[in-house]
């Protein structure tokens, strides 16, 4: 029953993300296709702990899974456990569901397939994901100081803002249809980050193939059997259609 409620606040975290995406009129930029990078699905793992983990949980994956991203159970209960957490525990959020929905207006969705469900016209979870990570600034009229282009009058705040340091978005305004409407031109870096842009785009990008990674984790199972099995049926196909020939050639 828990797991049945994790969800549907977490699909209804995504409707709701999914109309006010048009916000300013931004587009969804593409995100890197980190998926077969170990090291840079074990930074992003790593980033999920420290930063998302507070909050949301992954209740759907177990720590010990991160064995198939090349990590040891020693490695995981050193660096990506808490003190009360256990290798076969579910990645579990601390935060206590009462004190979040009266932080923040809602219970913070489920993470776990966030990354498979986020997927819209503007282009896959992953690209939202990564759009909205990279789209938050400062607003004070917002209860959390925060805003975010891809997600507009967003209840959670930016937690990532002290790699990323604090920046504004710019915009010009044109005429289209007989109204004034505002265009989001880029960005303009007020103060910096413990990360240089560059890095935080890359760290960005490491998160978010962690969570498509955390999404389905036999992913890279599945491909490759796939593969196997559609190059055995094309074999023996050829195998059966070489039989069938040879069986009519004597009848005839």
């Amino acid at each position: 029953m828990k797991n049945f409620i994790l969800i549907l606040v977490a699909a209804l975290g995504i409707a709701t993300g999914a109309q006010a995406a048009g916000g300013e009129g931004i587009s969804w930029d593409k995100a890197p296709n980190n998926v077969n990078d170990l090291p840079a699905l074990q930074n992003g793992a790593k980033l999920f702990v420290n930063y998302c983990l507070s909050c949301h949980s992954a209740a759907f994956m177990r720590y010990n899974r991160l064995r198939d991203l090349g990590l040891t159970e020693q490695q995981i209960k050193d660096n990506l456990l808490f003190a009360t957490d256990k290798v076969g525990d579910t990645m579990a959020a601390a935060i206590d569901p009462r004190q979040a929905k009266e932080w923040f207006g809602a219970v913070p969705p489920d993470l776990t397939l966030v990354a498979r469900s986020r997927s819209g016209a503007h282009g896959s979870g992953a690209d939202y994901l990564y759009t909205y990570l990279r789209t938050y600034y400062r607003d004070p009229s917002k209860p959390t100081g925060w805003n975010n282009l891809a997600f507009p009058n967003v209840g959670m705040p930016n937690v990532l803002w002290e790699l990323q340091g604090e920046r504004e978005p710019q915009f010009a305004t044109r005429e289209e249809h007989g109204h004034e409407v505002r265009v989001f031109q880029g960005w303009k870096q007020v103060s910096p980050g413990t990360m240089t842009p560059l890095q935080y785009e890359q760290a960005v990008g490491d998160l978010v193939g962690y969570l498509q990674w955390m999404a389905e984790p036999a992913q890279h199972s599945r491909v490759r059997v796939g593969v196997w099995v559609l190059l055995f049926l094309g074999l023996l196909t050829v195998i059966t259609w070489r039989l069938n020939a040879a069986y009519w050639k004597e009848i005839n």
